[in-house]
């Protein structure tokens, strides 16, 4: 007897995948998360052969992103990936805070099933739009035997939430990852790997058991020519807990800003070294620097630091 297609869960959360427009030809002029997930679902005839089940979250423009609906969408990913019929969950999503939201459950999760994100640069409405295709990919993908972790499934490719940025403000090859390249790619519907799926250590949900109101607040400052650190001071006198730099090159800073960084760690305040470059890490310079956040975005350094802080 033939074993039962996998079971995958949608989890959505809105973005330009369940966006429309007032015109099939408007791609940048749209409502995000207008469309429920069923809707999203009933729009692309391939998905009626797998076996799913879908539930909102939110729905909301990923720009509007918050604590709470990162709570509560751990907690809900955490809640189906515990259930043993379930193979994998796909989470749609907005792209522009996308990079957050994954590596965010990579690290509160580290789920040993896959769980993969997946959006549109194009709404529904558009005349070619990329989300059912996308959508479509994250499903095969999460129900893949073996895949595991948290990623992004877009365009064709699968890419590790480690690292993840969008690069490109309306190309629908808008996301890149690591100096490794995607984890695999769908060709035909097929999924081709050529490394290992995403690992780690889950710090758990007790580490985001608090208020979100309660958790640390993190800034980022960017170094730039002129920079001269008045930022860094205002954000320890508001009550910043953490603060991240995305400096120039390999996470250089300008003399003036170093010393706003030294005067915000004397009054108690965490710092982490990020880079403004698009890719590339930032390596720490010696055994006992802690600061260098590796192949971490700015806004990915942001979320790590805050996850140490509720700790």
């Amino acid at each position: 007897m033939q074993s039962p297609m996998p079971l995958v869960v949608i989890l959505a959360t809105g973005g330009t995948i369940a966006g429309t427009a007032a015109a099939a030809t408007d791609t940048t002029g749209y409502r995000a998360g207008a469309l429920g997930v069923e809707a999203l679902i009933a729009a692309v005839p391939a998905l009626a052969g797998h076996r799913l089940e879908s539930e909102s979250v939110a729905a909301i423009d990923s720009k509007d992103m918050d604590l709470a609906t990162w709570k509560r969408l751990a907690e809900r990913v955490a809640h189906h990936l515990a259930r043993p019929e379930v193979a994998g969950v796909v989470v749609t999503h907005g792209t522009d805070t996308l990079e957050e939201t994954a590596y965010f459950l990579q690290r509160v999760l580290a789920p040993p099933k896959p769980v993969m994100l997946t959006a549109a640069m194009r709404p529904a409405t558009a005349l070619s739009a990329d989300g059912p295709a996308n959508l479509l990919d994250a499903v095969t993908v999460a129900g893949t035997p073996g895949a595991r972790g948290v990623g992004l499934v877009f365009a064709g490719a699968v890419w590790a939430a480690v690292g993840l940025r969008k690069i490109h403000t309306l190309q629908t090859s808008a996301f890149a990852a690591s100096d490794c390249g995607p984890i695999a790619r769908l060709e035909g519907g097929v999924l081709r790997a050529f490394r290992d799926w995403p690992q780690g250590e889950a710090l758990g949900l007790a580490r985001i058991a608090a208020a979100p109101d309660a958790w640390p607040r993190v800034e980022i400052v960017l170094n730039h020519s002129g920079a001269d650190g008045r930022l860094v001071d205002a954000a320890v006198a508001s009550g910043a807990r953490g603060i991240v730099v995305a400096g120039t090159g390999h996470g250089s800073v300008s003399q003036r800003l170093a010393e706003a960084l030294a005067r915000a760690r004397a009054a108690g305040v965490r710092v982490a070294r990020a880079s403004r470059c698009a890719f590339g890490p930032v390596l720490p310079h010696d055994a006992a620097d802690l600061e260098a956040s590796g192949e971490l975005s700015a806004v990915q350094a942001r979320v790590e630091l805050q996850l140490a802080l509720l700790a």
